[in-house]
């Protein structure tokens, strides 16, 4: 039997209505009733309420709310991670600290989620290493154009710097697609 169905049948055993129990909770009457049609997870509090006040436990709900909870905050915290990586357009080359912050800020306890966050910052160190050297190489091609070859023409810095613009978008895009898929 589902949790809702369960719900249902302790209710009507205890001669409830969904507006008497509404009061009894002190839950939304609404709330209830996606509760009790399966249209909606009932956060931790209100699984608490309705299993005291049916006299319920909530093993026998077969809800764990705190598992639950922690899996749908685990996952917006990486979405945010993955996110705040971001701030390169406007920090360009240090940018790197802020998920940096905000993992020591979480002090993730899950070694999977730790390990995920550490992989996308070495990313963005990475990248920005990969952006300097890029910038490096055509300073030194450059030179060589105007000292050793005497041409006049030069490679702009403008291809390479979108060019690894855009390569760090996608690289972004493609860890927020991982965070999504991440088993916690």
């Amino acid at each position: 039997m589902d949790p809702n169905e369960k719900i249902i049948a302790q209710r009507k055993a205890k001669g409830l209505t969904q507006e008497e129990l509404a009061a009894l909770t002190r839950v939304n009457l609404r709330t209830i009733q996606r509760i009790e049609s399966g249209e909606s997870k009932p956060r931790p509090f209100t699984i608490k309420a309705i299993a005291n006040a049916l006299d319920l436990g909530l093993t026998n709900l077969r809800i764990q709310p705190l598992a639950t909870n922690d899996q749908e905050n685990t996952t917006h915290f990486l979405q945010l991670f993955c996110i705040s990586c971001f701030s390169y357009l406007i920090i360009p080359y240090v940018h790197f600290l802020i998920p940096n912050y905000l993992l020591k800020l979480r002090k993730e306890q899950n070694p999977e989620v730790r390990n995920f966050a550490k992989k996308v910052i070495r990313e963005q160190v990475y990248w920005v290493v990969a952006t300097m050297l890029v910038f490096l190489i055509i300073l030194l091609i450059n030179f060589i154009a105007r000292y050793e070859l005497h041409t006049p023409h030069y490679i702009s810095y403008l291809i390479p710097f979108f060019g690894m613009y855009a390569l760090n978008i996608l690289l972004i895009l493609n860890s927020m697609n991982k965070a999504r898929a991440l088993p916690v």
